[in-house]
């Protein structure tokens, strides 16, 4: 816009200058008689026709010179615009070709391992003696630290004092309710003895007492000794079957108590296990971020285990180059030790 302006300001001035050349050539074409000097002479000669000429001049210059204007101004409207500029490192020159276009895409990066285990801390101790140190090649039951806690100790001591008695009350209520069981069957079989014996001497008295060898009263009393004996028979052979069926909830519940126990137990020892820091996978021990005699809580990181066997390229990528990049796409790497790999960005 500003170039359209340029010109059209240009042109003006060219028809400006064009009108100024044209009235200073005509009036240096007066004719003046001969003798005549501006200078002596004490009049000057009219001449209208003059005067004419250069407002008539005048006039056609500017219609001229405004006619150009709208000419140019028509003609800068039309104009397309002018091509972008670029600048010329952002461009990519070359001859047009068929077939596939190929877009690299370069950038700094490092390798480092897919699979890292940090190493937290289970219980709260005190860093008692480290083992080995970063760089040292580990499995998944090396040892790498050891912590001290007389309090969790003492904690998973309790808890197995308290597992052993419960487990012998559960071994003393099996055997109460066995004996409890043999005393009940032997009560029911001596009740049945006695119910057997007062039948078969009720009997021996029916028969007597139909021979008239027997006195009523003594018939009677035999008669009511087995009911008597039967009711108590009955009532044996409950209690029998309630021992025999009560034995198993009795042992079951006491048995919820011991396995609770035994769990409480189980936590303590496995935390006093946790003390001695093992690596949980084959690699190398990259980082121990604890010292001998430090404090640490639960949940610290105590140390780093990576597997060196399984790396991947961490590749930093310009902002404005990021963008033609896409999962799954061939990557080569070079590892700057002679070697080239190939695989696939994620």
């Amino acid at each position: 816009m500003r170039s359209q302006i340029f010109c059209a300001q240009l042109a003006i001035f060219k028809l400006e200058m064009m009108r100024q050349k044209s009235e200073a050539h005509a009036e240096e074409t007066i004719v003046r008689p001969a003798g005549f000097s501006p200078v002596s002479s004490g009049m000057d000669i009219a001449r209208p026709h003059i005067a004419k000429q250069k407002r008539r001049r005048r006039i056609l210059f500017a219609s001229g010179g405004a006619l150009a204007l709208i000419v140019i101004t028509v003609a800068l409207s039309h104009l397309k615009p002018a091509i972008p500029s670029v600048d010329r490192s952002t461009v990519w020159i070359d001859t047009v070709k068929r077939g596939p276009m190929v877009r690299e895409v370069r950038g700094l990066g490092t390798l480092v391992p897919e699979e890292i285990r940090w190493i937290p801390a289970n219980t709260e101790g005190r860093v008692e003696k480290i083992v080995v140190r970063p760089g040292t090649q580990v499995k998944g039951d090396t040892v790498i630290l050891e912590l001290s806690s007389p309090e969790l100790e003492q904690a998973a001591h309790d808890a197995e004092s308290k597992l052993k008695a419960a487990e012998a009350e559960f071994t003393t209520l099996q055997a109460k309710l066995q004996r409890d069981l043999l005393d009940q069957e032997s009560t029911t079989a001596r009740v049945h003895s006695e119910l057997e014996q007062a039948r078969m001497e009720s009997e021996t008295n029916e028969q007597l007492k139909k021979n008239g060898l027997v006195a009523e009263l003594q018939y009677k009393t035999a008669q009511v000794k087995a009911a008597e004996l039967a009711n108590r028979d009955a009532i044996e052979q409950k209690r029998l079957n309630f021992a025999r069926d009560s034995i198993e909830p009795q042992l079951a519940s006491k048995q919820a108590e011991v396995d609770q126990v035994k769990a409480a137990a189980q936590l303590k020892l496995d935390q006093v296990e946790a003390l001695h820091v093992k690596a949980g996978m084959n690699g190398v021990l990259q980082q121990l971020p604890v010292d001998v005699g430090q404090r640490v809580k639960i949940g610290d990181n105590l140390a780093r285990v990576a597997d060196p066997t399984k790396l991947k390229a961490e590749i930093k990528i310009a902002e404005t180059q990021a963008k033609d990049i896409q999962i799954g796409e061939k990557a080569t790497i070079d590892t700057r030790n002679g070697g080239y790999r190939t695989c696939h960005a994620g």
